[in-house]
């Protein structure tokens, strides 16, 4: 802790009394004199950092920390008042680089260090911010903030899985919304860390054992609003993953409106805040009722349309079975009139049928005769034809034959050896055509016309110029 004392100027700006060593301080005093200290040390400041926390009053004014850009673990607290606010064109952003110029001050309420920011300037995204961007870029391009893979919410939830820390705001809104609006769905927590080093972990094994217990319609993943830090376990990538795999339609309801993570991203309905997604995942029960009290005044009124209508029908029906014993005797005079009727039609019809039969009896016999007679005629005619074309065929299969034998017996070799002219064969009776079937010494048989002989190859004399044609 710095002494007060020894801060140069810090003599000159008090009394002689209250700096004197049996003195006690007040706690104002002392905290205005530390201010004072400061300002007369520091003066007019510019400090880098990165925005975090930031709030805006109703008031106007603005509150923010500004956190060490280079990593460190420094954290100051900021107040923009509304007129530098008013005149600052930069939008505040969580993990947003900035420089900022303003003096050190002490806020006395809480005795906290703080800086009065004048002016605030732009640098650009903070490291945080960065990796931010970067992770959102690379899932994006896997395909899994992809609108397609979104799931509708079931019509009629019964029952629903909240995923968020047993001590935070969040679940109390999230059961308060359902009581409310929602009392017959039936709520189960699976508790885990928000925030922290270890709450990526717990989460993605607080939506594992969600998937594997399998008892719930749908999952909601919530928790109440921070800076970009006490948000970060919503932005790790296992747990974005975990979200995304679920095997049930999850909704997100993470942080304040204006706060967007990756797991809003990957959830299939993503509300602005823990109470919204309460209202999200689960229909109002009196908006169902009212629906189911509208369906069923029509179709009371739908039935006694009915009843009514079946009313006079029945009254109609009524009115005319009022004197059954006369609507009897009218059908009985009506039954004998269409008795009458039929046995008078059966004489004149049996009548008129024994006619047509008698008729239909002449005209079949005649019609049989006539076709038989032409069936005679037709049967003569076609024997006649039958005969001569046999007649036609037969002569013409003569006058073939006939030819076929003057061929042959022009063809044949008697004819040929009549002229003295004959032929060799073995005496197996294979035909001799060439000298190089013959040998010395063999024996062939000559067939001449009137006969054979057996003769013996004495010598064998091949011709050169037959050899030359061959």
């Amino acid at each position: 802790m710095t002494d007060l004392r020894r801060v140069p100027g810090f003599e000159t700006r008090t009394s002689a009394a209250a700096a004197s060593p049996g003195r006690a301080w007040t706690v104002a005093a002392l905290l205005a004199a530390a201010g004072q200290a400061l300002e007369a040390k520091f003066g007019a400041v510019v400090v880098q950092g990165e925005l975090s926390g930031v709030t805006r009053a109703a008031s106007g004014h603005c509150y923010f920390t500004l956190k060490d850009a280079s990593g460190g673990t420094g954290a100051l607290r900021c107040a923009m008042f509304r007129r530098a606010a008013m005149l600052c064109d930069v939008p505040f952003a969580e993990g947003q680089r900035v420089e900022v110029r303003g003096h050190l001050a002490v806020y006395e309420a809480r005795g906290e260090l703080q800086m009065v920011v004048e002016s605030l300037q732009r640098l650009g995204a903070g490291q945080l911010y960065e990796e931010f961007l970067r992770l959102r870029a690379r899932l994006a391009g896997e395909g899994l903030f992809d609108a397609s893979r979104k799931r509708a919410l079931p019509a009629f939830v019964r029952s629903v899985g909240v995923v968020t820390s047993m001590a935070g705001a969040a679940l109390h809104d999230v059961l308060t919304t359902l009581r409310r609006r929602a009392p017959h769905v039936a709520v189960v927590v699976y508790p885990t860390l928000v925030q922290g080093s270890e709450a990526p972990l717990a989460l993605v094994a607080a939506l594992r054992e969600l998937d594997r217990r399998d008892e719930v319609d749908a999952a909601l993943v919530c928790r109440g609003g921070g800076s970009l830090e006490d948000l970060w376990a919503f932005n790790d990538e296992r747990v974005v993953r975990a979200v995304a795999a679920l095997q049930r339609p999850v909704v997100s309801g993470v942080g304040h409106e204006t706060d967007v993570t990756l797991v809003d991203l990957a959830a299939d309905v993503r509300a602005a805040t823990p109470t919204a997604a309460a209202e999200t995942v689960a229909a109002e029960r009196v908006a169902w009722l009212d629906a189911l009290d509208a369906t069923a005044r029509r179709l009371r009124s739908r039935m006694e349309q009915r009843l009514q209508a079946s009313a006079q029908r029945l009254d109609t029906a009524a009115v005319r079975l009022a004197r059954p014993t006369q609507a009897l005797v009218a059908w009985r005079q009506r039954l004998q009139h269409l008795a009458h009727r039929h046995d008078g039609a059966w004489m004149l019809r049996r009548q008129q049928l024994a006619a047509r039969h008698q008729a239909a009896g002449t005209r079949f016999a005649r019609a049989a005769e006539r076709t038989q007679q032409r069936l005679a005629a037709r049967l003569a005619e076609d024997g006649a034809r039958l005969v001569r074309a046999a007649e036609r065929r037969l002569s013409v299969a003569r006058d073939a034959q006939r030819a076929h034998e003057r061929a042959l017996a022009t063809l044949s070799p008697r004819r040929v050896l009549e002229r003295g002219y004959a032929f060799l064969e073995t005496e197996e009776g294979r035909a001799i055509v060439s000298t190089g079937a013959l040998a010395p010494g063999e024996r062939v048989v000559a067939v001449l016309r009137d006969g054979q002989a057996t003769l013996q190859v004495e010598d064998v004399r091949p011709d050169a110029a037959a050899e030359g044609d061959l």
